[in-house]
């Protein structure tokens, strides 16, 4: 008689087991001469060696899947349990896929200039993504990131960017620290939702594998084995760019994403972005990604918005420079 104990690390039971237990009676059926306890995040299994090895093998190979799409389908237990399938064939995966949503949606660079990104990655360990709103430069980062993580190649996640609409002083606004900065931070975590299953994404904030914050809260760190994400950088003066540059350490990687035609400091000048990009541009291990309206996968709206302010600009600039003598 052989006795093994299966812990599920970073699994929510509740969504790996299925409602009233579906997916983990449809498993345990198939081993009919074990016994199999669950216990939260803990499985004991009892029976012949043979047995308890072949029930092993394709709970791992059934883990491995719910690590990627972030949740259990019949389809995959039927590939597994049924079909002795080591690894599940899913008709929606194809080599651009990013990560799976918690939903189960795929989630991929669409565009040229997120391909552009997502191919950068491998080579550069500081990359910068500039462009308009909605090009999805943040949530493409953000998808390297997680996916990063999946696959072990770093150890943390933090996501930072500048609280600039109180100055990062905060102490105005009512509430509780967090309260004070969920407001700035709140699409990091909407994207992050996207990614990974709500309780899954508690768990790693709790545990510090996830860390939102603002930009003020990096100084006097050194983030190794981790993947950064500065956003809305064009609200950065180029002493914080500094600061958070150097933040670099072991095993890093960096994404600097930013609009530089949304610059919320007091004067345009001040932003640090676009000083950064003409100082680091040339220099090797250092990529930058060009954004453009037609990257923007918004609203269709939303393209059109950014073309007719990119025009009242232009016209604007040139009838200052008309009136200059």
């Amino acid at each position: 008689m052989a006795e093994k104990i299966i812990v599920l690390e970073n699994i929510d039971p509740v969504s790996f087991y299925g409602v009233n237990n579906a997916y983990f009676n449809a498993i345990t059926a198939c081993f009919p001469k074990l016994k199999i306890v669950a216990r939260g995040g803990e499985l004991k299994i009892f029976g012949s060696k043979g047995e308890v090895d072949d029930f092993e093998s394709k709970l791992i190979s059934l883990i491995s899947y719910y690590h990627k799409r972030g949740r259990v389908t019949d389809d995959a237990l039927t590939q597994i349990y049924h079909e002795n399938a080591a690894e599940v064939h899913d008709g929606a995966c194809d080599g651009d896929t990013l990560v799976y949503g918690s939903s189960g949606s795929v989630i991929k660079a669409r565009t040229a200039n997120q391909k552009k990104l997502v191919a950068l990655y491998g080579s550069c360990d500081l990359l910068f993504a500039v462009g308009p709103a909605g090009s999805g430069k943040t949530y493409t980062a953000i998808a390297l990131a997680v996916r990063a993580l999946k696959n072990r190649e770093v150890r943390k996640i933090v996501l930072t960017r500048p609280a600039i609409e109180a100055g990062e002083r905060l102490g105005f606004l009512p509430g509780d620290m967090k309260e004070k900065l969920n407001p700035y931070l709140q699409p990091l975590y909407d994207a992050l939702n996207d990614m990974i299953p709500v309780k899954k994404l508690e768990k790693f904030i709790e545990d510090g594998v996830v860390q939102i914050a603002p930009l003020a809260f990096m100084r006097g760190r050194t983030l190794d084995h981790a993947f950064v994400i500065l956003d809305e950088a064009q609200n950065t003066t180029l002493a914080q760019m500094k600061m958070f540059l150097t933040r670099m350490g072991k095993n890093a990687k960096f994404i600097v994403t930013g609009d530089v035609t949304q610059v919320d400091l007091p004067h345009r000048s001040d932003s640090g972005l676009p000083k950064c990009l003409d100082m680091l541009a040339k220099i090797k291990g250092i990529g930058v990604v060009e954004f453009n309206r037609r990257d923007i996968i918004r609203h269709v709206l939303v393209g059109k918005i950014v073309q007719a302010f990119e025009k009242e600009e232009k016209r604007s600039s040139g009838n200052g420079a008309a009136a200059k003598p």
